[in-house]
């Protein structure tokens, strides 16, 4: 992964309608899903999902495949986890965040350093 195909997909990502397209397809895994199940779900007409599927396909996000009439579009998890791996990797000092095969399962783990503690908040009719 480079920075241009990362811009390419967080630009891709940044628009609300989409994110929630991709966090749906995601839901579905790697089944996929057809776009009338994704249109009713989301309550987005299907010429305006079909824009959107397209954007995301070209940066590289989503796939699609031909099952009969219909066509089942997925997250690119290849693609996605690459995505993370480049932010993780390049993005993060190795304090903060790493990035690791497990090799029983063939999964990227991602481990993340509790670093930024929330502030504490005063509560409302006590006294600090």
């Amino acid at each position: 992964m480079d920075i241009q195909e990362a811009l390419i997909a967080f630009d891709a990502l940044s628009q609300e309608t989409r994110l929630k397209v991709f966090r749906l397809l995601v839901e579905h895994g790697t089944a996929g899903a057809p776009a009338g199940k994704l249109s009713d779900a989301l309550g987005i007409p299907a010429n305006t999902l079909s824009f959107h599927l397209s954007h995301m396909t070209h940066a590289g996000l989503v796939q699609s495949k031909r099952e009969g009439r219909s066509i089942i579009y997925s997250a690119n998890f290849p693609f996605f986890t690459g995505l993370i791996r480049f932010m993780v990797k390049d993005c993060c000092s190795v304090e903060f965040a790493s990035i690791r095969d497990d090799k029983n399962t063939g999964c990227s783990v991602i481990e993340l350093a509790d670093c930024c503690p929330a502030p504490q908040t005063k509560q409302k009719g006590k006294k600090s």
